[in-house]
Formats: structure tokens, sequence, C-alpha cells
């Protein structure tokens, strides 16, 4: 996408954006983010906005920590661009080996995310990626690994914010860059 300014990336991402009332449960909006993964130039537009406000923002970063599992599809990409190494966090009893976990709340349950026990260092400087930021409860269990494991979150970057849920207050003081705020 080289020439387009940020903010033609950005539409490009916000009409590759669909909307689904009443999903996964009645009352819920869901942002459907899989349209942007479809359409070569918005996933290209929006892996060059995670970039540039990561190499203004965090240049020292040394790993890209992805969030199960749309984290896995931004996150590798943006690693790759960066020059640094990719990192899952996953759903309980989905990696092998020793593994570190954290137990959370979601808007519809509990849930539990682990990382491998080798996977992050001691003060490995980290940006964790996720598609979405809701309640913040996803993102706040895998700050809460990343401190377990004495890493240094350097930030947090999502495709969307509901603002209206008020998940980045829960991730304090870690800083939230959204590229679409609804």
């Amino acid at each position: 996408m080289a020439g387009s300014s940020s903010s033609e990336k950005l539409d490009l991402v916000v009409q590759n954006i669909r909307q689904f009332h009443d999903f996964p449960s009645k009352g819920i909006l869901f942002r459907d983010v899989c349209p942007i993964l479809k359409e070569p130039k918005a996933l290209t537009a929006a892996i060059d906005l995670f970039e540039e406000h990561v190499r203004q923002n965090y240049p020292q970063v040394e790993l890209v920590v992805g969030l199960d599992a749309r984290g896995f599809l931004f996150g590798p990409l943006l690693a790759q661009r960066l020059g640094v190494g990719f990192v899952l966090v996953r759903k309980k009893g989905k990696l092998p080996g020793p593994t570190v976990s954290v137990a959370y709340s979601l808007e519809y349950g509990k849930a539990e995310a682990e990382i491998q026990e080798d996977a992050v260092g001691p003060g490995q400087k980290i940006v964790l990626i996720d598609d979405l930021l809701a309640t913040g409860g996803t993102l706040w269990a895998a700050c809460e690994l990343m401190k377990k494991q004495q890493a240094e979150v350097l930030g947090c970057l999502v495709v969307v914010e509901i603002k209206e849920l008020n998940g980045a207050e829960r991730l304090k003081p870690y800083s939230v860059f959204s590229l679409v705020q609804s």
C-alpha cells in the first residue's frame, strides 16, 4: 500500500469490517474482521498501520505476542515486518510442554489463557495483538501472563475497540492502539 495515506488505509480497513446483530447471542453486535483477511489490500493496510505505530512508539520491541485465535492472523505478519519473533497465547490445554496460565472472566463466562514457559523471557520487550477489545478480559490475562514471565509489555494492539465496554480502562497502565473504535 505504498503511496497510500494513513487515512486511506484506515478507510480500507473500516470498509472490510462486517457487523452481525445478535451474534453469538441476542443483544451482541459482532464485529467480523474476516473480510480484512480476504481482501489483500485491506490486510496490507491493517499491517501497515500497526507497523507504523510500533516503529514510531516501540522501536525497541523484541517479540509480538498474538492472542488466540485472531491475534494469530495479524501477529505473525506484523512480526515478520518488524523483523522480530512471534509467540502464541492460547486457550488452556492447547500448548505442549510446560506452560504458565492465568484465569480470567469473559463477557459470557470464565476461561484460562496460557503460554509456553520458555516462549517469553524476563525483560523481553513485547507488544500484544488481537482482533478485538471488548471488556478487556483476554488482553488483561495476556498482560498478566507477561508479568508472570517478567516481560515488559510495551503496548496492546487491536483491529477494533468497542469503546462503550471500557476494555482499555481494565488494561491500564498498558496503552491500547486500535485501528477502529466503534
